[in-house]
């Protein structure tokens, strides 16, 4: 046994001196644990917060206002103004107020769709272009017409090429058919000063002036882009970082075989964005260097392969994400699309642009999306423009003025900053603000201003579908917790609107109990039998849905029909307390509530057994139909 103990002994230690000598061995730097490596610093922006206080934060979009026809674009000036123009040529100034905006005054511009507007960057300076063959030029701040210039070309691009305070105001207009760029006084009579001919071999597409360098960004068709000074002799500026255009990115569109069709400088001139309609990218690049900093790939590929595999940022339901799938098929195929832009903030970091899920807002210096607006409304929005105004600046400002705690001091400095877009097939341009829909007194009923006239076509329909005034357009649902108004839309859903007003008139309601309350979710009601199986309509069957591309489920307070799958309405109905998109197309919405929001929510809170009836029976006591 002694024996057998001494080897045992001896295997032992020469193990350990085997080891010892490998470890001997193993000469040289030796890895970090992993456990010891320090951890990686996440990229922070400071004071992202503040920067973020000053951008739109709804979700939803606050008003729209109307044009006669589809907008193509909306631009906001230095001086607070807003212009808008539609494809059949015409334009409208609006001026920024403290809160929204103030119609000012409406031109019929040119007599065709315009190609394409300018702001000079002192906000005094406006210049469109049209399939007219006109190039017109508006005085901003009295909104005149100042100048208007026969072109015997098409006009594809048009820029303002001038310093602020410069006696000439430069305008420089792109020949859709050649690549020839023409220079014009634009207060002057209309005789080109100079003409550029071998700056691109194709139709220039997009122009941008930056002041800070006096240089002229231009891309043409072909994907080719080009600096040039906007003077004699049109060379590349000599304070930048490169001296051949092979030594940055700017050959990245023909590389990629497409071409930028917006193109928007950051406020200190630094940087600039460019959207690519053609391969769907988003590109910034750092402008003294010409290269590529940041790209954004919003294809049809990628958002459906992100969508499939459950990483969107935002996930849509698979009917909702088939049907934007359809409108941006729609959308490639049309000349609305080239009007998609991409803008800078104030400050320079974040770049705003609009996509099939809604507009993203992207902290380029951390590579994220912060915000998406718009992601539940059904609109595609499409180019925008950004307002983050000044506060308004008191002639003096005293110290005791400046540290007191006076609110009429505050509300004078307080923003509003807006972002302004237009839409695909949409006569109407959106305004995103920091306040969501309704949520002020002043901005009760529709958030979608009637600012036009109704066509001759409109009007046709209208008088072949009259609207049936005798159903009564208000409801007043008295309960046993007080009294809900409602709005109802007889001209959008008139057979769910007359069901509702008659069982109503009839005292079919009267008694019945809110037999169904989810919280944070709805409360439903409209059955006789108080169990959620009964209920018919006046016509003892089912009727079918009626759905309204100007109605859907995008708000709280929202009076639908409640049913059991499609066309089987009778008298149930439901009244939403928050937002719910996937109702939209699945239930009739006949009506919104318009006062007696604490009631719904007093409904809402009651405690309720299992199958979700309230404890306590809360009844409709009658309803009257004004």
């Amino acid at each position: 046994m002694a024996s057998k103990g001494k080897k045992v002994r001896k295997h032992i230690e020469e193990t350990e001196e085997s080891a010892q000598s490998q470890e001997d061995a193993d000469i040289g730097p030796s890895l970090p644990l992993l456990d010891n490596l320090p951890p990686k610093k996440k990229r922070t922006l400071p004071h992202e917060k503040l920067f973020l206080q000053h951008l739109p934060s709804a979700d939803m979009y606050e008003r729209s206002y109307m044009h006669r026809d589809v907008l193509n674009f909306v631009a906001v000036t230095k001086t607070d103004f807003i212009i808008t123009t539609s494809v059949d040529g015409h334009l409208k100034f609006w001026k920024k107020t403290e809160r929204g905006i103030e119609f000012v005054k409406h031109f019929r511009s040119h007599l065709g769709n315009i190609t394409g507007i300018s702001v000079s960057l002192d906000g005094l300076l406006l210049a469109t272009i049209a399939v007219d063959k006109a190039l017109k030029v508006y005085d901003v701040i009295n909104f005149d017409m100042i100048n208007m210039i026969k072109l015997d070309y098409l006009p594809n691009s048009v820029c303002w090429v001038h310093k602020r305070g410069q006696a000439q105001a430069l305008v420089a207009c792109a020949d859709q058919d050649s690549g020839n760029i023409h220079i014009y006084d634009g207060r002057g009579d209309g005789k080109s000063l100079h003409t550029l001919s071998k700056m691109h071999s194709q139709p220039v597409q997009i122009m941008a002036y930056n002041e800070r360098y006096h240089c002229v960004v231009s891309a043409d068709s072909s994907g080719m882009v080009e600096y040039w000074v906007p003077e004699n002799p049109f060379q590349l500026p000599k304070n930048l970082a490169f001296e051949f255009k092979s030594d940055t990115d700017l050959y990245e569109f023909k590389k990629a075989q497409t071409a930028p069709n917006s193109l928007a400088f950051s406020p200190d001139y630094t940087q600039f964005v460019t959207m690519s309609v053609g391969d769907h990218q988003v590109r910034v690049f750092k402008f003294i260097t010409g290269k590529l900093t940041r790209k954004y790939d919003e294809s049809l590929t990628i958002i459906s392969e992100m969508q499939q595999a459950g990483t969107s940022i935002f996930k849509l339901d698979d009917m909702e994400f088939g049907r934007r799938l359809a409108v941006e098929r729609e959308l490639e195929k049309t000349s609305l699309a080239t009007c998609m832009n991409a803008v800078f903030d104030e400050s320079g970091h974040f770049i705003i642009y609009p996509t099939m899920l809604g507009i993203k807002v992207v902290n380029l210096h951390t590579n994220k999306v912060v915000r998406l607006m718009g992601k539940t409304e059904t609109h595609r929005f499409l180019n925008m423009s950004l307002y983050q105004g000044a506060p308004k600046k008191k002639a003096v400002v005293t110290l005791a003025m400046a540290a007191s705690d006076n609110p009429l001091m505050k509300e004078s400095e307080s923003t509003d900053p807006t972002l302004f877009c237009t839409a695909f097939k949409r006569n109407r341009f959106f305004m995103f603000t920091q306040r969501e829909p309704d949520a002020q007194d002043s901005h009760k009923g529709d958030r979608d201003v009637f600012n036009e006239k109704p066509s001759r076509e409109e009007q046709t329909v209208a008088s072949a579908q009259p609207i049936k005034q005798k159903l009564g357009n208000n409801a007043i649902l008295r309960t046993t917790f007080g009294d809900i108004h409602i709005r109802l839309f007889p001209e959008y859903a008139p057979k769910a609107v007359e069901n509702f007003a008659t069982h109503a008139k009839d005292g079919y309601y009267n008694n019945v109990i809110f037999h169904r309350v989810i919280k944070g979710f709805m409360i439903q009601t409209g059955d006789p039998l108080g169990d959620g199986t009964g209920g018919e309509s006046i016509w003892n069957s089912d009727f079918e849905d009626e759905f309204h591309r100007d109605l859907r489920h995008d708000r709280p307070y929202t009076v639908s029909m409640a049913n059991a799958g499609p066309n089987t309405n009778g008298s149930q109905f439901f009244i939403t307390v928050v937002p719910t998109p996937w109702l939209n197309n699945k239930h009739t919405i006949f009506g919104r509530a318009t006062a007696g929001i604490d009631v719904i929510l007093a409904i809402e809170n009651a405690k309720t057994d299992k199958m979700d009836k309230p404890y306590e029976d809360i009844k409709i006591i009658n309803i009257e139909i004004r």
